[in-house]
């Protein structure tokens, strides 16, 4: 039997000399690298009117500036790692994207605790961060959910506005 055929075992298919693309976007770390980037810019221009201010005195965009600008040249590291990696030809991994399913789940609950804690209060968004994120994981009983979610509550009820004294609504005002 010849294995120089086609659907040979030893011989993985190759991906076309012209989809440079998705061979560089198949290595993890230039896709690490990119995504960094990409965060880095997106940051940068949100916070583009905030006052920076000095080391001294720090106005409020200060800290998110800096933190974005270390991303950025993180991800530009990162990125040129991911481009020196030898290429192997092979096409990237088919079960990629049902991996990326928990970073949108848990990104998504990220932003809609975001999203609500000014209008529905810390008790309504953290119930919402909670239970969104929770799809992300597999077997997962309601029970946990609901002890994480009372938990991280209390917690930061103590940490927020009892010991920090910030102006957070617990509940919403309708």
């Amino acid at each position: 039997m010849s294995t120089d055929g086609p659907h040979s075992a030893s011989q993985q298919p190759r991906i076309a000399p012209e989809h440079w693309a998705l061979r560089i976007l198949g290595r993890k770390n230039a896709l690490a690298g990119l995504m960094f980037i990409g965060l880095a810019v997106l940051g940068l221009w949100l916070s583009r009117h905030y006052p920076i201010g000095t080391a001294l005195r720090m106005g409020t965009g200060y800290v998110p500036r800096l933190l974005c600008w270390i991303l950025l040249a993180l991800g530009a590291v990162i990125l040129v790692q991911g481009l020196r990696e030898p290429d192997t030809g092979h096409p990237a991994d088919p079960g990629a994207p049902a991996r990326l399913w928990p970073i949108v789940v848990v990104t998504a609950s990220l932003v809609a605790f975001a999203l609500s804690i000014e209008q529905l209060g810390l008790v309504v968004s953290i119930l919402l961060l909670i239970g969104i994120g929770s799809l992300a994981a597999r077997g997962i009983k309601p029970w946990e959910v609901l002890a994480a979610a009372v938990g991280l509550i209390v917690l930061s009820w103590a940490i927020f506005i009892l010991g920090l004294g910030l102006a957070i609504p617990v509940w919403p005002e309708w």
